[in-house]
């Protein structure tokens, strides 16, 4: 019998099969034995407090695939505890794709980009909906946001993993380049009316 890893979630026969031949399978070997993450540390917990964007993927049970971007203020996906990930989910286009997925397959599946910082973190595990726990919406709706909750959606981290920063491409927020700018064009004004004093 073959030793189990957390990373079997995604490393499949199928994708080690595409690995022995095309090369790299020996490397992700070596990094299965050393272990994928399945637990969230503080790295991840504080890295998942700056986002304010992610993609939630779901697939109903026929495997038919979908994704969805959540949004919020930065600290809108809460880290409840070790295994745990928690957000209010908003009333959007009222489409329920989403929910009528993990009605019939409840894996799931988070991808999170910082552009600005060249970062993605992917993780799998499952989900599931809450809507009979006010306490919980309560604790997870950020203050003063202007969207209306309908339900809670608790993510249980099977494993996650990092990718390298290749391909990225930087962006940063609208905010902080128009501060920039704004700063910019202060500095241009000054100059200009001292020019103009001669």
């Amino acid at each position: 019998m073959s030793e189990s890893f957390a990373s079997d979630v995604f490393f499949t026969p199928s994708v080690k099969q595409f690995q022995t031949a095309r090369g790299s399978r020996n490397a992700y070997a070596r990094k299965e034995q050393a272990g994928f993450r399945s637990e969230i540390d503080s790295g991840l917990s504080g890295w998942l407090a700056e986002r304010d964007s992610l993609y939630f993927a779901t697939a109903n049970a026929e495997g038919q695939p979908y994704v969805q971007h959540r949004g919020g203020p930065p600290g809108f996906l809460r880290v409840l505890d070790a295994h745990t990930i928690a957000w209010a989910d908003y009333r959007g286009n009222k489409q329920y794709i989403s929910l009528g997925n993990l009605a019939e397959n409840n894996k799931a599946m988070l991808f999170l980009m910082d552009y600005e910082g060249l970062d993605r973190v992917k993780i799998w595990g499952t989900a599931r909906v809450v809507q009979d726990d006010p306490e919980l919406m309560a604790r997870l709706m950020p203050q003063g946001y202007q969207a209306v909750p309908e339900q809670v959606i608790v993510f249980t981290v099977s494993v996650w993993d990092t990718n390298c920063s290749k391909f990225i491409p930087r962006k940063v927020p609208a905010d902080a380049a128009l501060e920039v700018i704004r700063g910019l064009q202060a500095r241009v004004k000054e100059l200009e009316a001292q020019l103009a004093k001669g």
